[in-house]
């Protein structure tokens, strides 16, 4: 296991990607160690405590020599399974360090292993998640949080909201800058020259024509139908229980969703511990696992890498597109 400070790749390297290992008490770091088990087209650098990891590789008897650490110290010891706010602090300089670091050109992305967002809260800092701790740190008004997995691409209009307080979260304002966000990541981060977006409803079958609810007529609808004046290709407003069967979804490219729930346990059941995280409309490029700490699998050797490889694929494809463009 090499310990490294991530100086900066020479042109003729290859490019660095950093990926946050997480929660210490968490999967994060097992899943992590298991990126050195394949060859990769670029340099992953993991961002953690180097003590903590070699101690998790001996107890998962895995082979940790070729992994590329840039060492983060922990702010107190930390043993699999039990969680110390002391080292909420911790979790977060990894993403400061990647995230200076993708902005520094040092890496050209960033890949993060799941937080625990209850202990980070616990420990006196306020932490909604990953996506609003990005935005902020980066300066960026509004992002856009989509999972993708099982040829499914799945944005949300409002991400960590209680749900008596989505609806009047909704504004057409913030729709349209979240359909633009995700137009415009789908064609660059993508390659999707011209996306093709199913726009969920708020209400049981769209509203029913305002029987059960008017934020489809009053800000939906309206909010589509200017964007498709634009040339933008948008299904909807569409009812939620049938947006996602395969009929309607037969030749689209992503589909928008108004609230966590009604989008993502669909993305969850169909590819759960395969599905990735992708933040749109951040200056950098940021993936991540589709799944959450998995406190009573930390150091047993049964946390699954798949999402977090799937997430490294997807960061990779994005950087190619990048570069070539």
């Amino acid at each position: 296991m090499s310990n490294t400070a991530a100086t900066t790749a020479s042109p003729s390297a290859l490019p660095a990607i950093a990926v946050t290992s997480g929660e210490p008490a968490g999967i994060g770091p097992d899943i992590c160690l298991s990126l050195a088990e394949r060859s990769w087209p670029v340099r992953l650098v993991v961002l953690g405590d180097h003590g903590l990891l070699a101690e998790r590789a001996r107890g998962l008897g895995l082979d940790a020599g070729k992994l590329d650490v840039c060492h983060v110290p922990l702010v107190a010891p930390c043993t699999g399974g039990l969680l110390d706010a002391r080292n909420a602090s911790y979790v977060l300089r990894l993403l400061d360090r990647a995230l200076a670091g993708c902005r520094a050109g040092e890496f050209a992305a960033m890949v993060t292993a799941p937080v625990h967002k209850g202990v980070i809260n616990d420990a006196g800092i306020a932490f909604s998640g990953h996506t609003e701790y990005l935005a902020e740190h980066t300066g960026t008004p509004r992002v856009v949080m989509m999972l993708a997995g099982a040829g499914l691409r799945v944005a949300l209009a409002t991400t960590h909201l209680a749900l008596k307080d989505v609806p009047a979260a909704i504004t057409r304002e913030e729709l349209e800058t979240t359909i633009r966000i995700l137009h415009a990541d789908m064609r660059i981060k993508f390659g999707i020259a011209r996306p093709r977006i199913l726009v969920a409803g708020l209400n049981p079958h769209a509203g029913e024509g305002g029987h059960m609810g008017r934020e489809e007529i009053e800000v939906i609808a309206p909010v589509l139908e200017k964007l498709r004046a634009e040339g933008m290709d948008l299904a909807g407003p569409l009812p939620a229980d049938t947006l996602f069967t395969r009929n309607v979804l037969a030749g689209s490219d992503a589909q928008l969703a108004m609230y966590h729930d009604q989008g993502l346990a669909v993305l969850k059941y169909a590819a759960f511990d395969e599905g990735i995280n992708v933040t749109l409309g951040l200056p950098v490029i940021r993936t991540s696992v589709d799944h959450g700490t998995a406190l009573e699998l930390a150091g047993t050797g049964k946390a699954s890498p798949t999402s977090l490889f799937a997430a490294v694929d997807a960061a990779i494809d994005m950087v190619s597109r990048r570069h070539c463009a």
